[in-house]
């Protein structure tokens, strides 16, 4: 299957791309620093909102400050929210949806009403209140506010996936033999998950990023780490639009983008891993057998013409 998955092509593409970033963002410090030689808040006064050139290959700011450098620094910071983001969120997904589903009884009645009551709360206006009480906050309580409250609608999947496998023949056979139920959760229901875990993991990867752009772009969160929200709420006020510094804000639109593609092809490809009915190759032999009956019925309509002229 893994073998299978990888040598997809929309795969292949999704990986590369979702791995650039993350080697972007773990080199992307000491680069700046010791080539580059340049910081996030350096300066260069005798290049202001200079255009991409060789000395500054993304071009500066409005301030002199050089865009690839914060560029750079952003991608490590907003990688580490999404990644962060989405390991809290998972977690409480897949802590809330099994526990209830497999469990059953008032644990599950508790944990639905409370997964229920997050799910009709305006996530996005809770976030932005909560994050601008807490002020500067760095990117591990970023990464926590915005993973707190992405779980309730991946926790109602896992709760009804918990609940078919509770019935099936092997938990019952386990519970018979007198495992454990978090024995028969943790090493048998749990690995059955990974089907719906998996996509859920990579969506919230790109909803944690975005969700940090947001917030960021509204002036909530630390003003002093850089981030892709962060450049482009300060391209805003600075009218980089209207100024002509299109590559002040243009690189890290691109860069949210990007990461919204290579999710979202990872996604295609673990469905059609997963689902059978999704193969490209079934989907091309399928096309195929449609078209050849679509010539058959035109072969057939014309040959009844033929005779009713006659």
């Amino acid at each position: 299957m893994l073998k299978r998955f990888l040598s997809l092509g929309k795969v292949q593409v999704g990986l590369v791309i979702l791995g650039v970033f993350v080697l972007v963002a773990i080199i992307g410090e000491p680069f700046s620093t010791l080539v580059l030689h340049l910081g996030p808040y350096d300066y260069d006064h005798s290049a202001l909102g200079q255009p991409p050139s060789a000395r500054h290959l993304l071009g500066t700011t409005s301030t002199g400050q050089d865009v690839l450098v914060w560029l750079l620094y952003g991608t490590r910071n907003s990688i580490l929210v999404g990644l962060g983001s989405a390991v809290v969120g998972i977690a409480c997904t897949v802590l809330v949806g099994l526990t209830g589903g497999f469990i059953g009884g008032w644990t599950d009645r508790v944990l639905n009403a409370v997964t229920l009551i997050f799910q009709n709360v305006p996530s996005f206006a809770v976030l932005f209140i909560v994050a601008g009480f807490l002020g500067n906050a760095n990117w591990i309580m970023v990464s926590l506010i915005i993973g707190f409250f992405e779980w309730p609608g991946g926790a109602r999947a896992v709760r009804a996936q918990a609940m078919s496998l509770r019935g099936r023949d092997f938990a019952t056979a386990l519970r018979t033999v007198g495992e454990s139920r978090w024995r028969i959760v943790l090493s048998e229901v749990l690995p059955h998950l990974s089907g719906v875990v998996s996509p859920m993991f990579l969506r919230l990867i790109a909803a944690g990023i975005g969700q940090q752009a947001a917030i960021a772009f509204l002036g909530i969160g630390s003003a002093t780490d850089p981030s892709w929200g962060l450049m482009i709420s300060y391209a805003t006020n600075q009218n980089a639009l209207f100024n002509g510094l299109w590559w002040w804000f243009v690189p890290p639109g691109l860069c949210l983008a990007l990461i919204g593609l290579s999710t979202t092809m990872l996604n295609f490809g673990l469905d059609e891993v997963s689902n059978p009915t999704l193969s490209t190759k079934r989907m091309r032999l399928m096309n195929a057998f449609l078209k050849s009956q679509a010539r058959v019925r035109a072969s057939q309509k014309t040959s009844a013409r033929g005779e009713v002229a006659a």
